[in-house]
């Protein structure tokens, strides 16, 4: 089997370590071989980067444009295929992988946009015959670290506006999911970017990710992850003083409240604790619901959940697709235990399921009899795992909503206007959502949070210029 070679100062590099991507609903299937950069790649792909910045920054504005239009118009054009590979790869329902391949390639399109729309300020200084220029330049050669659970539209979603901004990029993806990222890099290679502006490293995070933070010729590194990785990211950072930006998980809420549609919030509930497997940092882990509408809705999410069809992502009907390894799936079925450990009352699922191919597959669970101070709901698992918690009003509600060192979704469901107006004022997260599921965001619009669950700048939309662009002041004698 041939293996897919890192990309590096515009050539395909080869490597003498490989590592299969294996196909979480059928480990019997390997997607792949996959190049591991070494020490020496690594330093090639950084110089390239380095060497490659000052042209690619100061230069046409439409080639950026129309190298980032190019790459959207290939993903958008490509949707099946590369949703079919996501699916693979990743696990989450083919519905669900195409979708996430489309918001790839429009992230891409809006950025070319945004390659034109970058303004600047032109102001008359205090000082009599002095005009002040505020503009915006690129940070320089940019680190972008990656997860693997949206193994398309994040690394979108941080080298698009890199690129269109005008800074040089190493980019180092999940090992997990290395097929959706060279796909992705082959797409890119193919653009029109000059060589060197854009690099592929794979490779495993203490390698790779830990050669990348401590270099100085990077000046900035856009992570999403985990929260013990990202304190990594930031101290490793701090020391250089390396401009950063993390997002780094939650763990959110959805209060559904007495007076709320009953069919709406389960469906809201549904969406965003189980689709995509759970595995998303906006997921719904916790669903506070007020004691008057309790036990229909804890009754009507329990026939709903069991109604979840789990099975391989590539096949028609399917909904839940399986967890993303066995290490992901092993954590999940860990937290179960400690669940009911902890006293709650696992009320539908949460085990280990076989279908026709060897996968890892697990059951959606839904805990109830939950209070806030237990583990389940103080820490991020990361699967198709939720909680119900019982609370007496809307004070009591969104008081155990914000008590988390997570803050970066959050929702509602509720006929009030007064609750829902509250809700977006009191809520701390850096993002709520009223009537609808915690997980869903548009592509145009900032993306983050606060708390322990971001750090730096928004990501997505107009405001990645924060992050990707630095402010200078120039003054002008006439």
């Amino acid at each position: 089997m041939s293996h897919c070679a890192n990309f590096i100062d515009g050539q395909w590099i080869d490597s003498r370590e490989i590592i299969d991507n294996i196909n979480p609903a059928d480990t019997d299937d390997v997607i792949g071989q996959y190049a591991q950069a070494s020490v020496a790649d690594v330093e090639q792909a950084l110089a390239a980067a380095s060497a490659s910045f000052a042209d690619w920054s100061c230069g046409s504005i439409q080639q950026r444009f129309d190298a980032l239009d190019a790459i959207g118009t290939e993903i958008l054009d490509r949707r099946e295929e590369l949703g079919r590979l996501l699916a693979r790869e990743e696990g989450k329902s083919l519905g669900e992988s195409i979708g996430e391949v489309i918001r790839a390639g429009q992230i891409f399109k809006f950025f070319a946009g945004e390659t034109v729309r970058l303004q600047g300020e032109i102001l008359d200084s205090v000082r009599p015959g002095v005009q002040v220029e505020i503009m915006r330049e690129p940070v320089g050669p940019v680190a972008i670290i990656t997860p693997w659970n949206f193994p398309i539209a994040i690394p979108a979603w941080k080298i698009a506006p890199a690129l269109a901004y005008g800074n040089s990029v190493v980019f180092k993806p999940s090992n997990l999911v290395p097929a959706s990222a060279w796909a992705l890099t082959d797409i890119i290679s193919r653009s029109g970017i000059p060589k060197g502006v854009f690099n592929l490293v794979m490779g495993s995070g203490n390698s790779v990710g830990g050669h990348l933070l401590n270099d100085r010729r990077i000046k900035a590194v856009s992570f999403t992850g985990s929260l013990h990785t990202g304190a990594v990211v930031a101290e490793a950072c701090s020391k250089h003083g390396t401009k950063y930006q993390l997002e780094m998980g939650g763990k959110n809420p959805l209060i559904i409240l007495d007076d709320a549609d009953l069919d709406v919030a389960v469906n809201c509930a549904v969406n965003g604790a189980f689709f995509a497997t759970g595995q998303r940092c906006t997921a719904s882990s916790r669903l506070i619901v007020e004691a008057g509408i309790h036990d229909d809705f804890v009754a009507a999410i329990n026939v709903a959940v069991k109604d979840l069809r789990v099975g391989d992502p590539l096949k028609e009907g399917t909904q839940i697709g399986p967890v993303v390894d066995e290490s992901q799936l092993n954590q999940n079925l860990k937290y179960i235990e400690i669940g009911k450990d902890e006293g709650a009352t696992l009320l539908v699922g949460g085990g280990r399921v076989e279908r026709d191919t060897p996968g890892f597959y697990q059951e959606p669970a839904l805990f109830i009899d939950t209070n806030n101070n237990m583990r389940i709901n103080r820490e991020e698992i990361f699967g198709p795992v939720a909680t119900v918690i019982k609370v007496a009003d809307f004070e009591e509600a969104i008081a155990v909503a914000n008590d988390t060192i997570f803050g970066l979704s959050a929702g509602i469901c509720t006929r009030s206007l007064e609750f829902a107006t509250r809700f977006k004022r009191e809520c701390k997260a850096g993002m709520v959502m009223v009537n609808l599921p915690t997980a869903g965001v548009d592509y145009h619009v900032p993306f983050g949070g606060t708390k322990d669950s971001s750090f730096g700048a928004r990501e997505q939309g107009s405001y990645a210029r924060e992050f990707f662009t630095v402010v200078k002041t120039a003054y002008v004698g006439r």
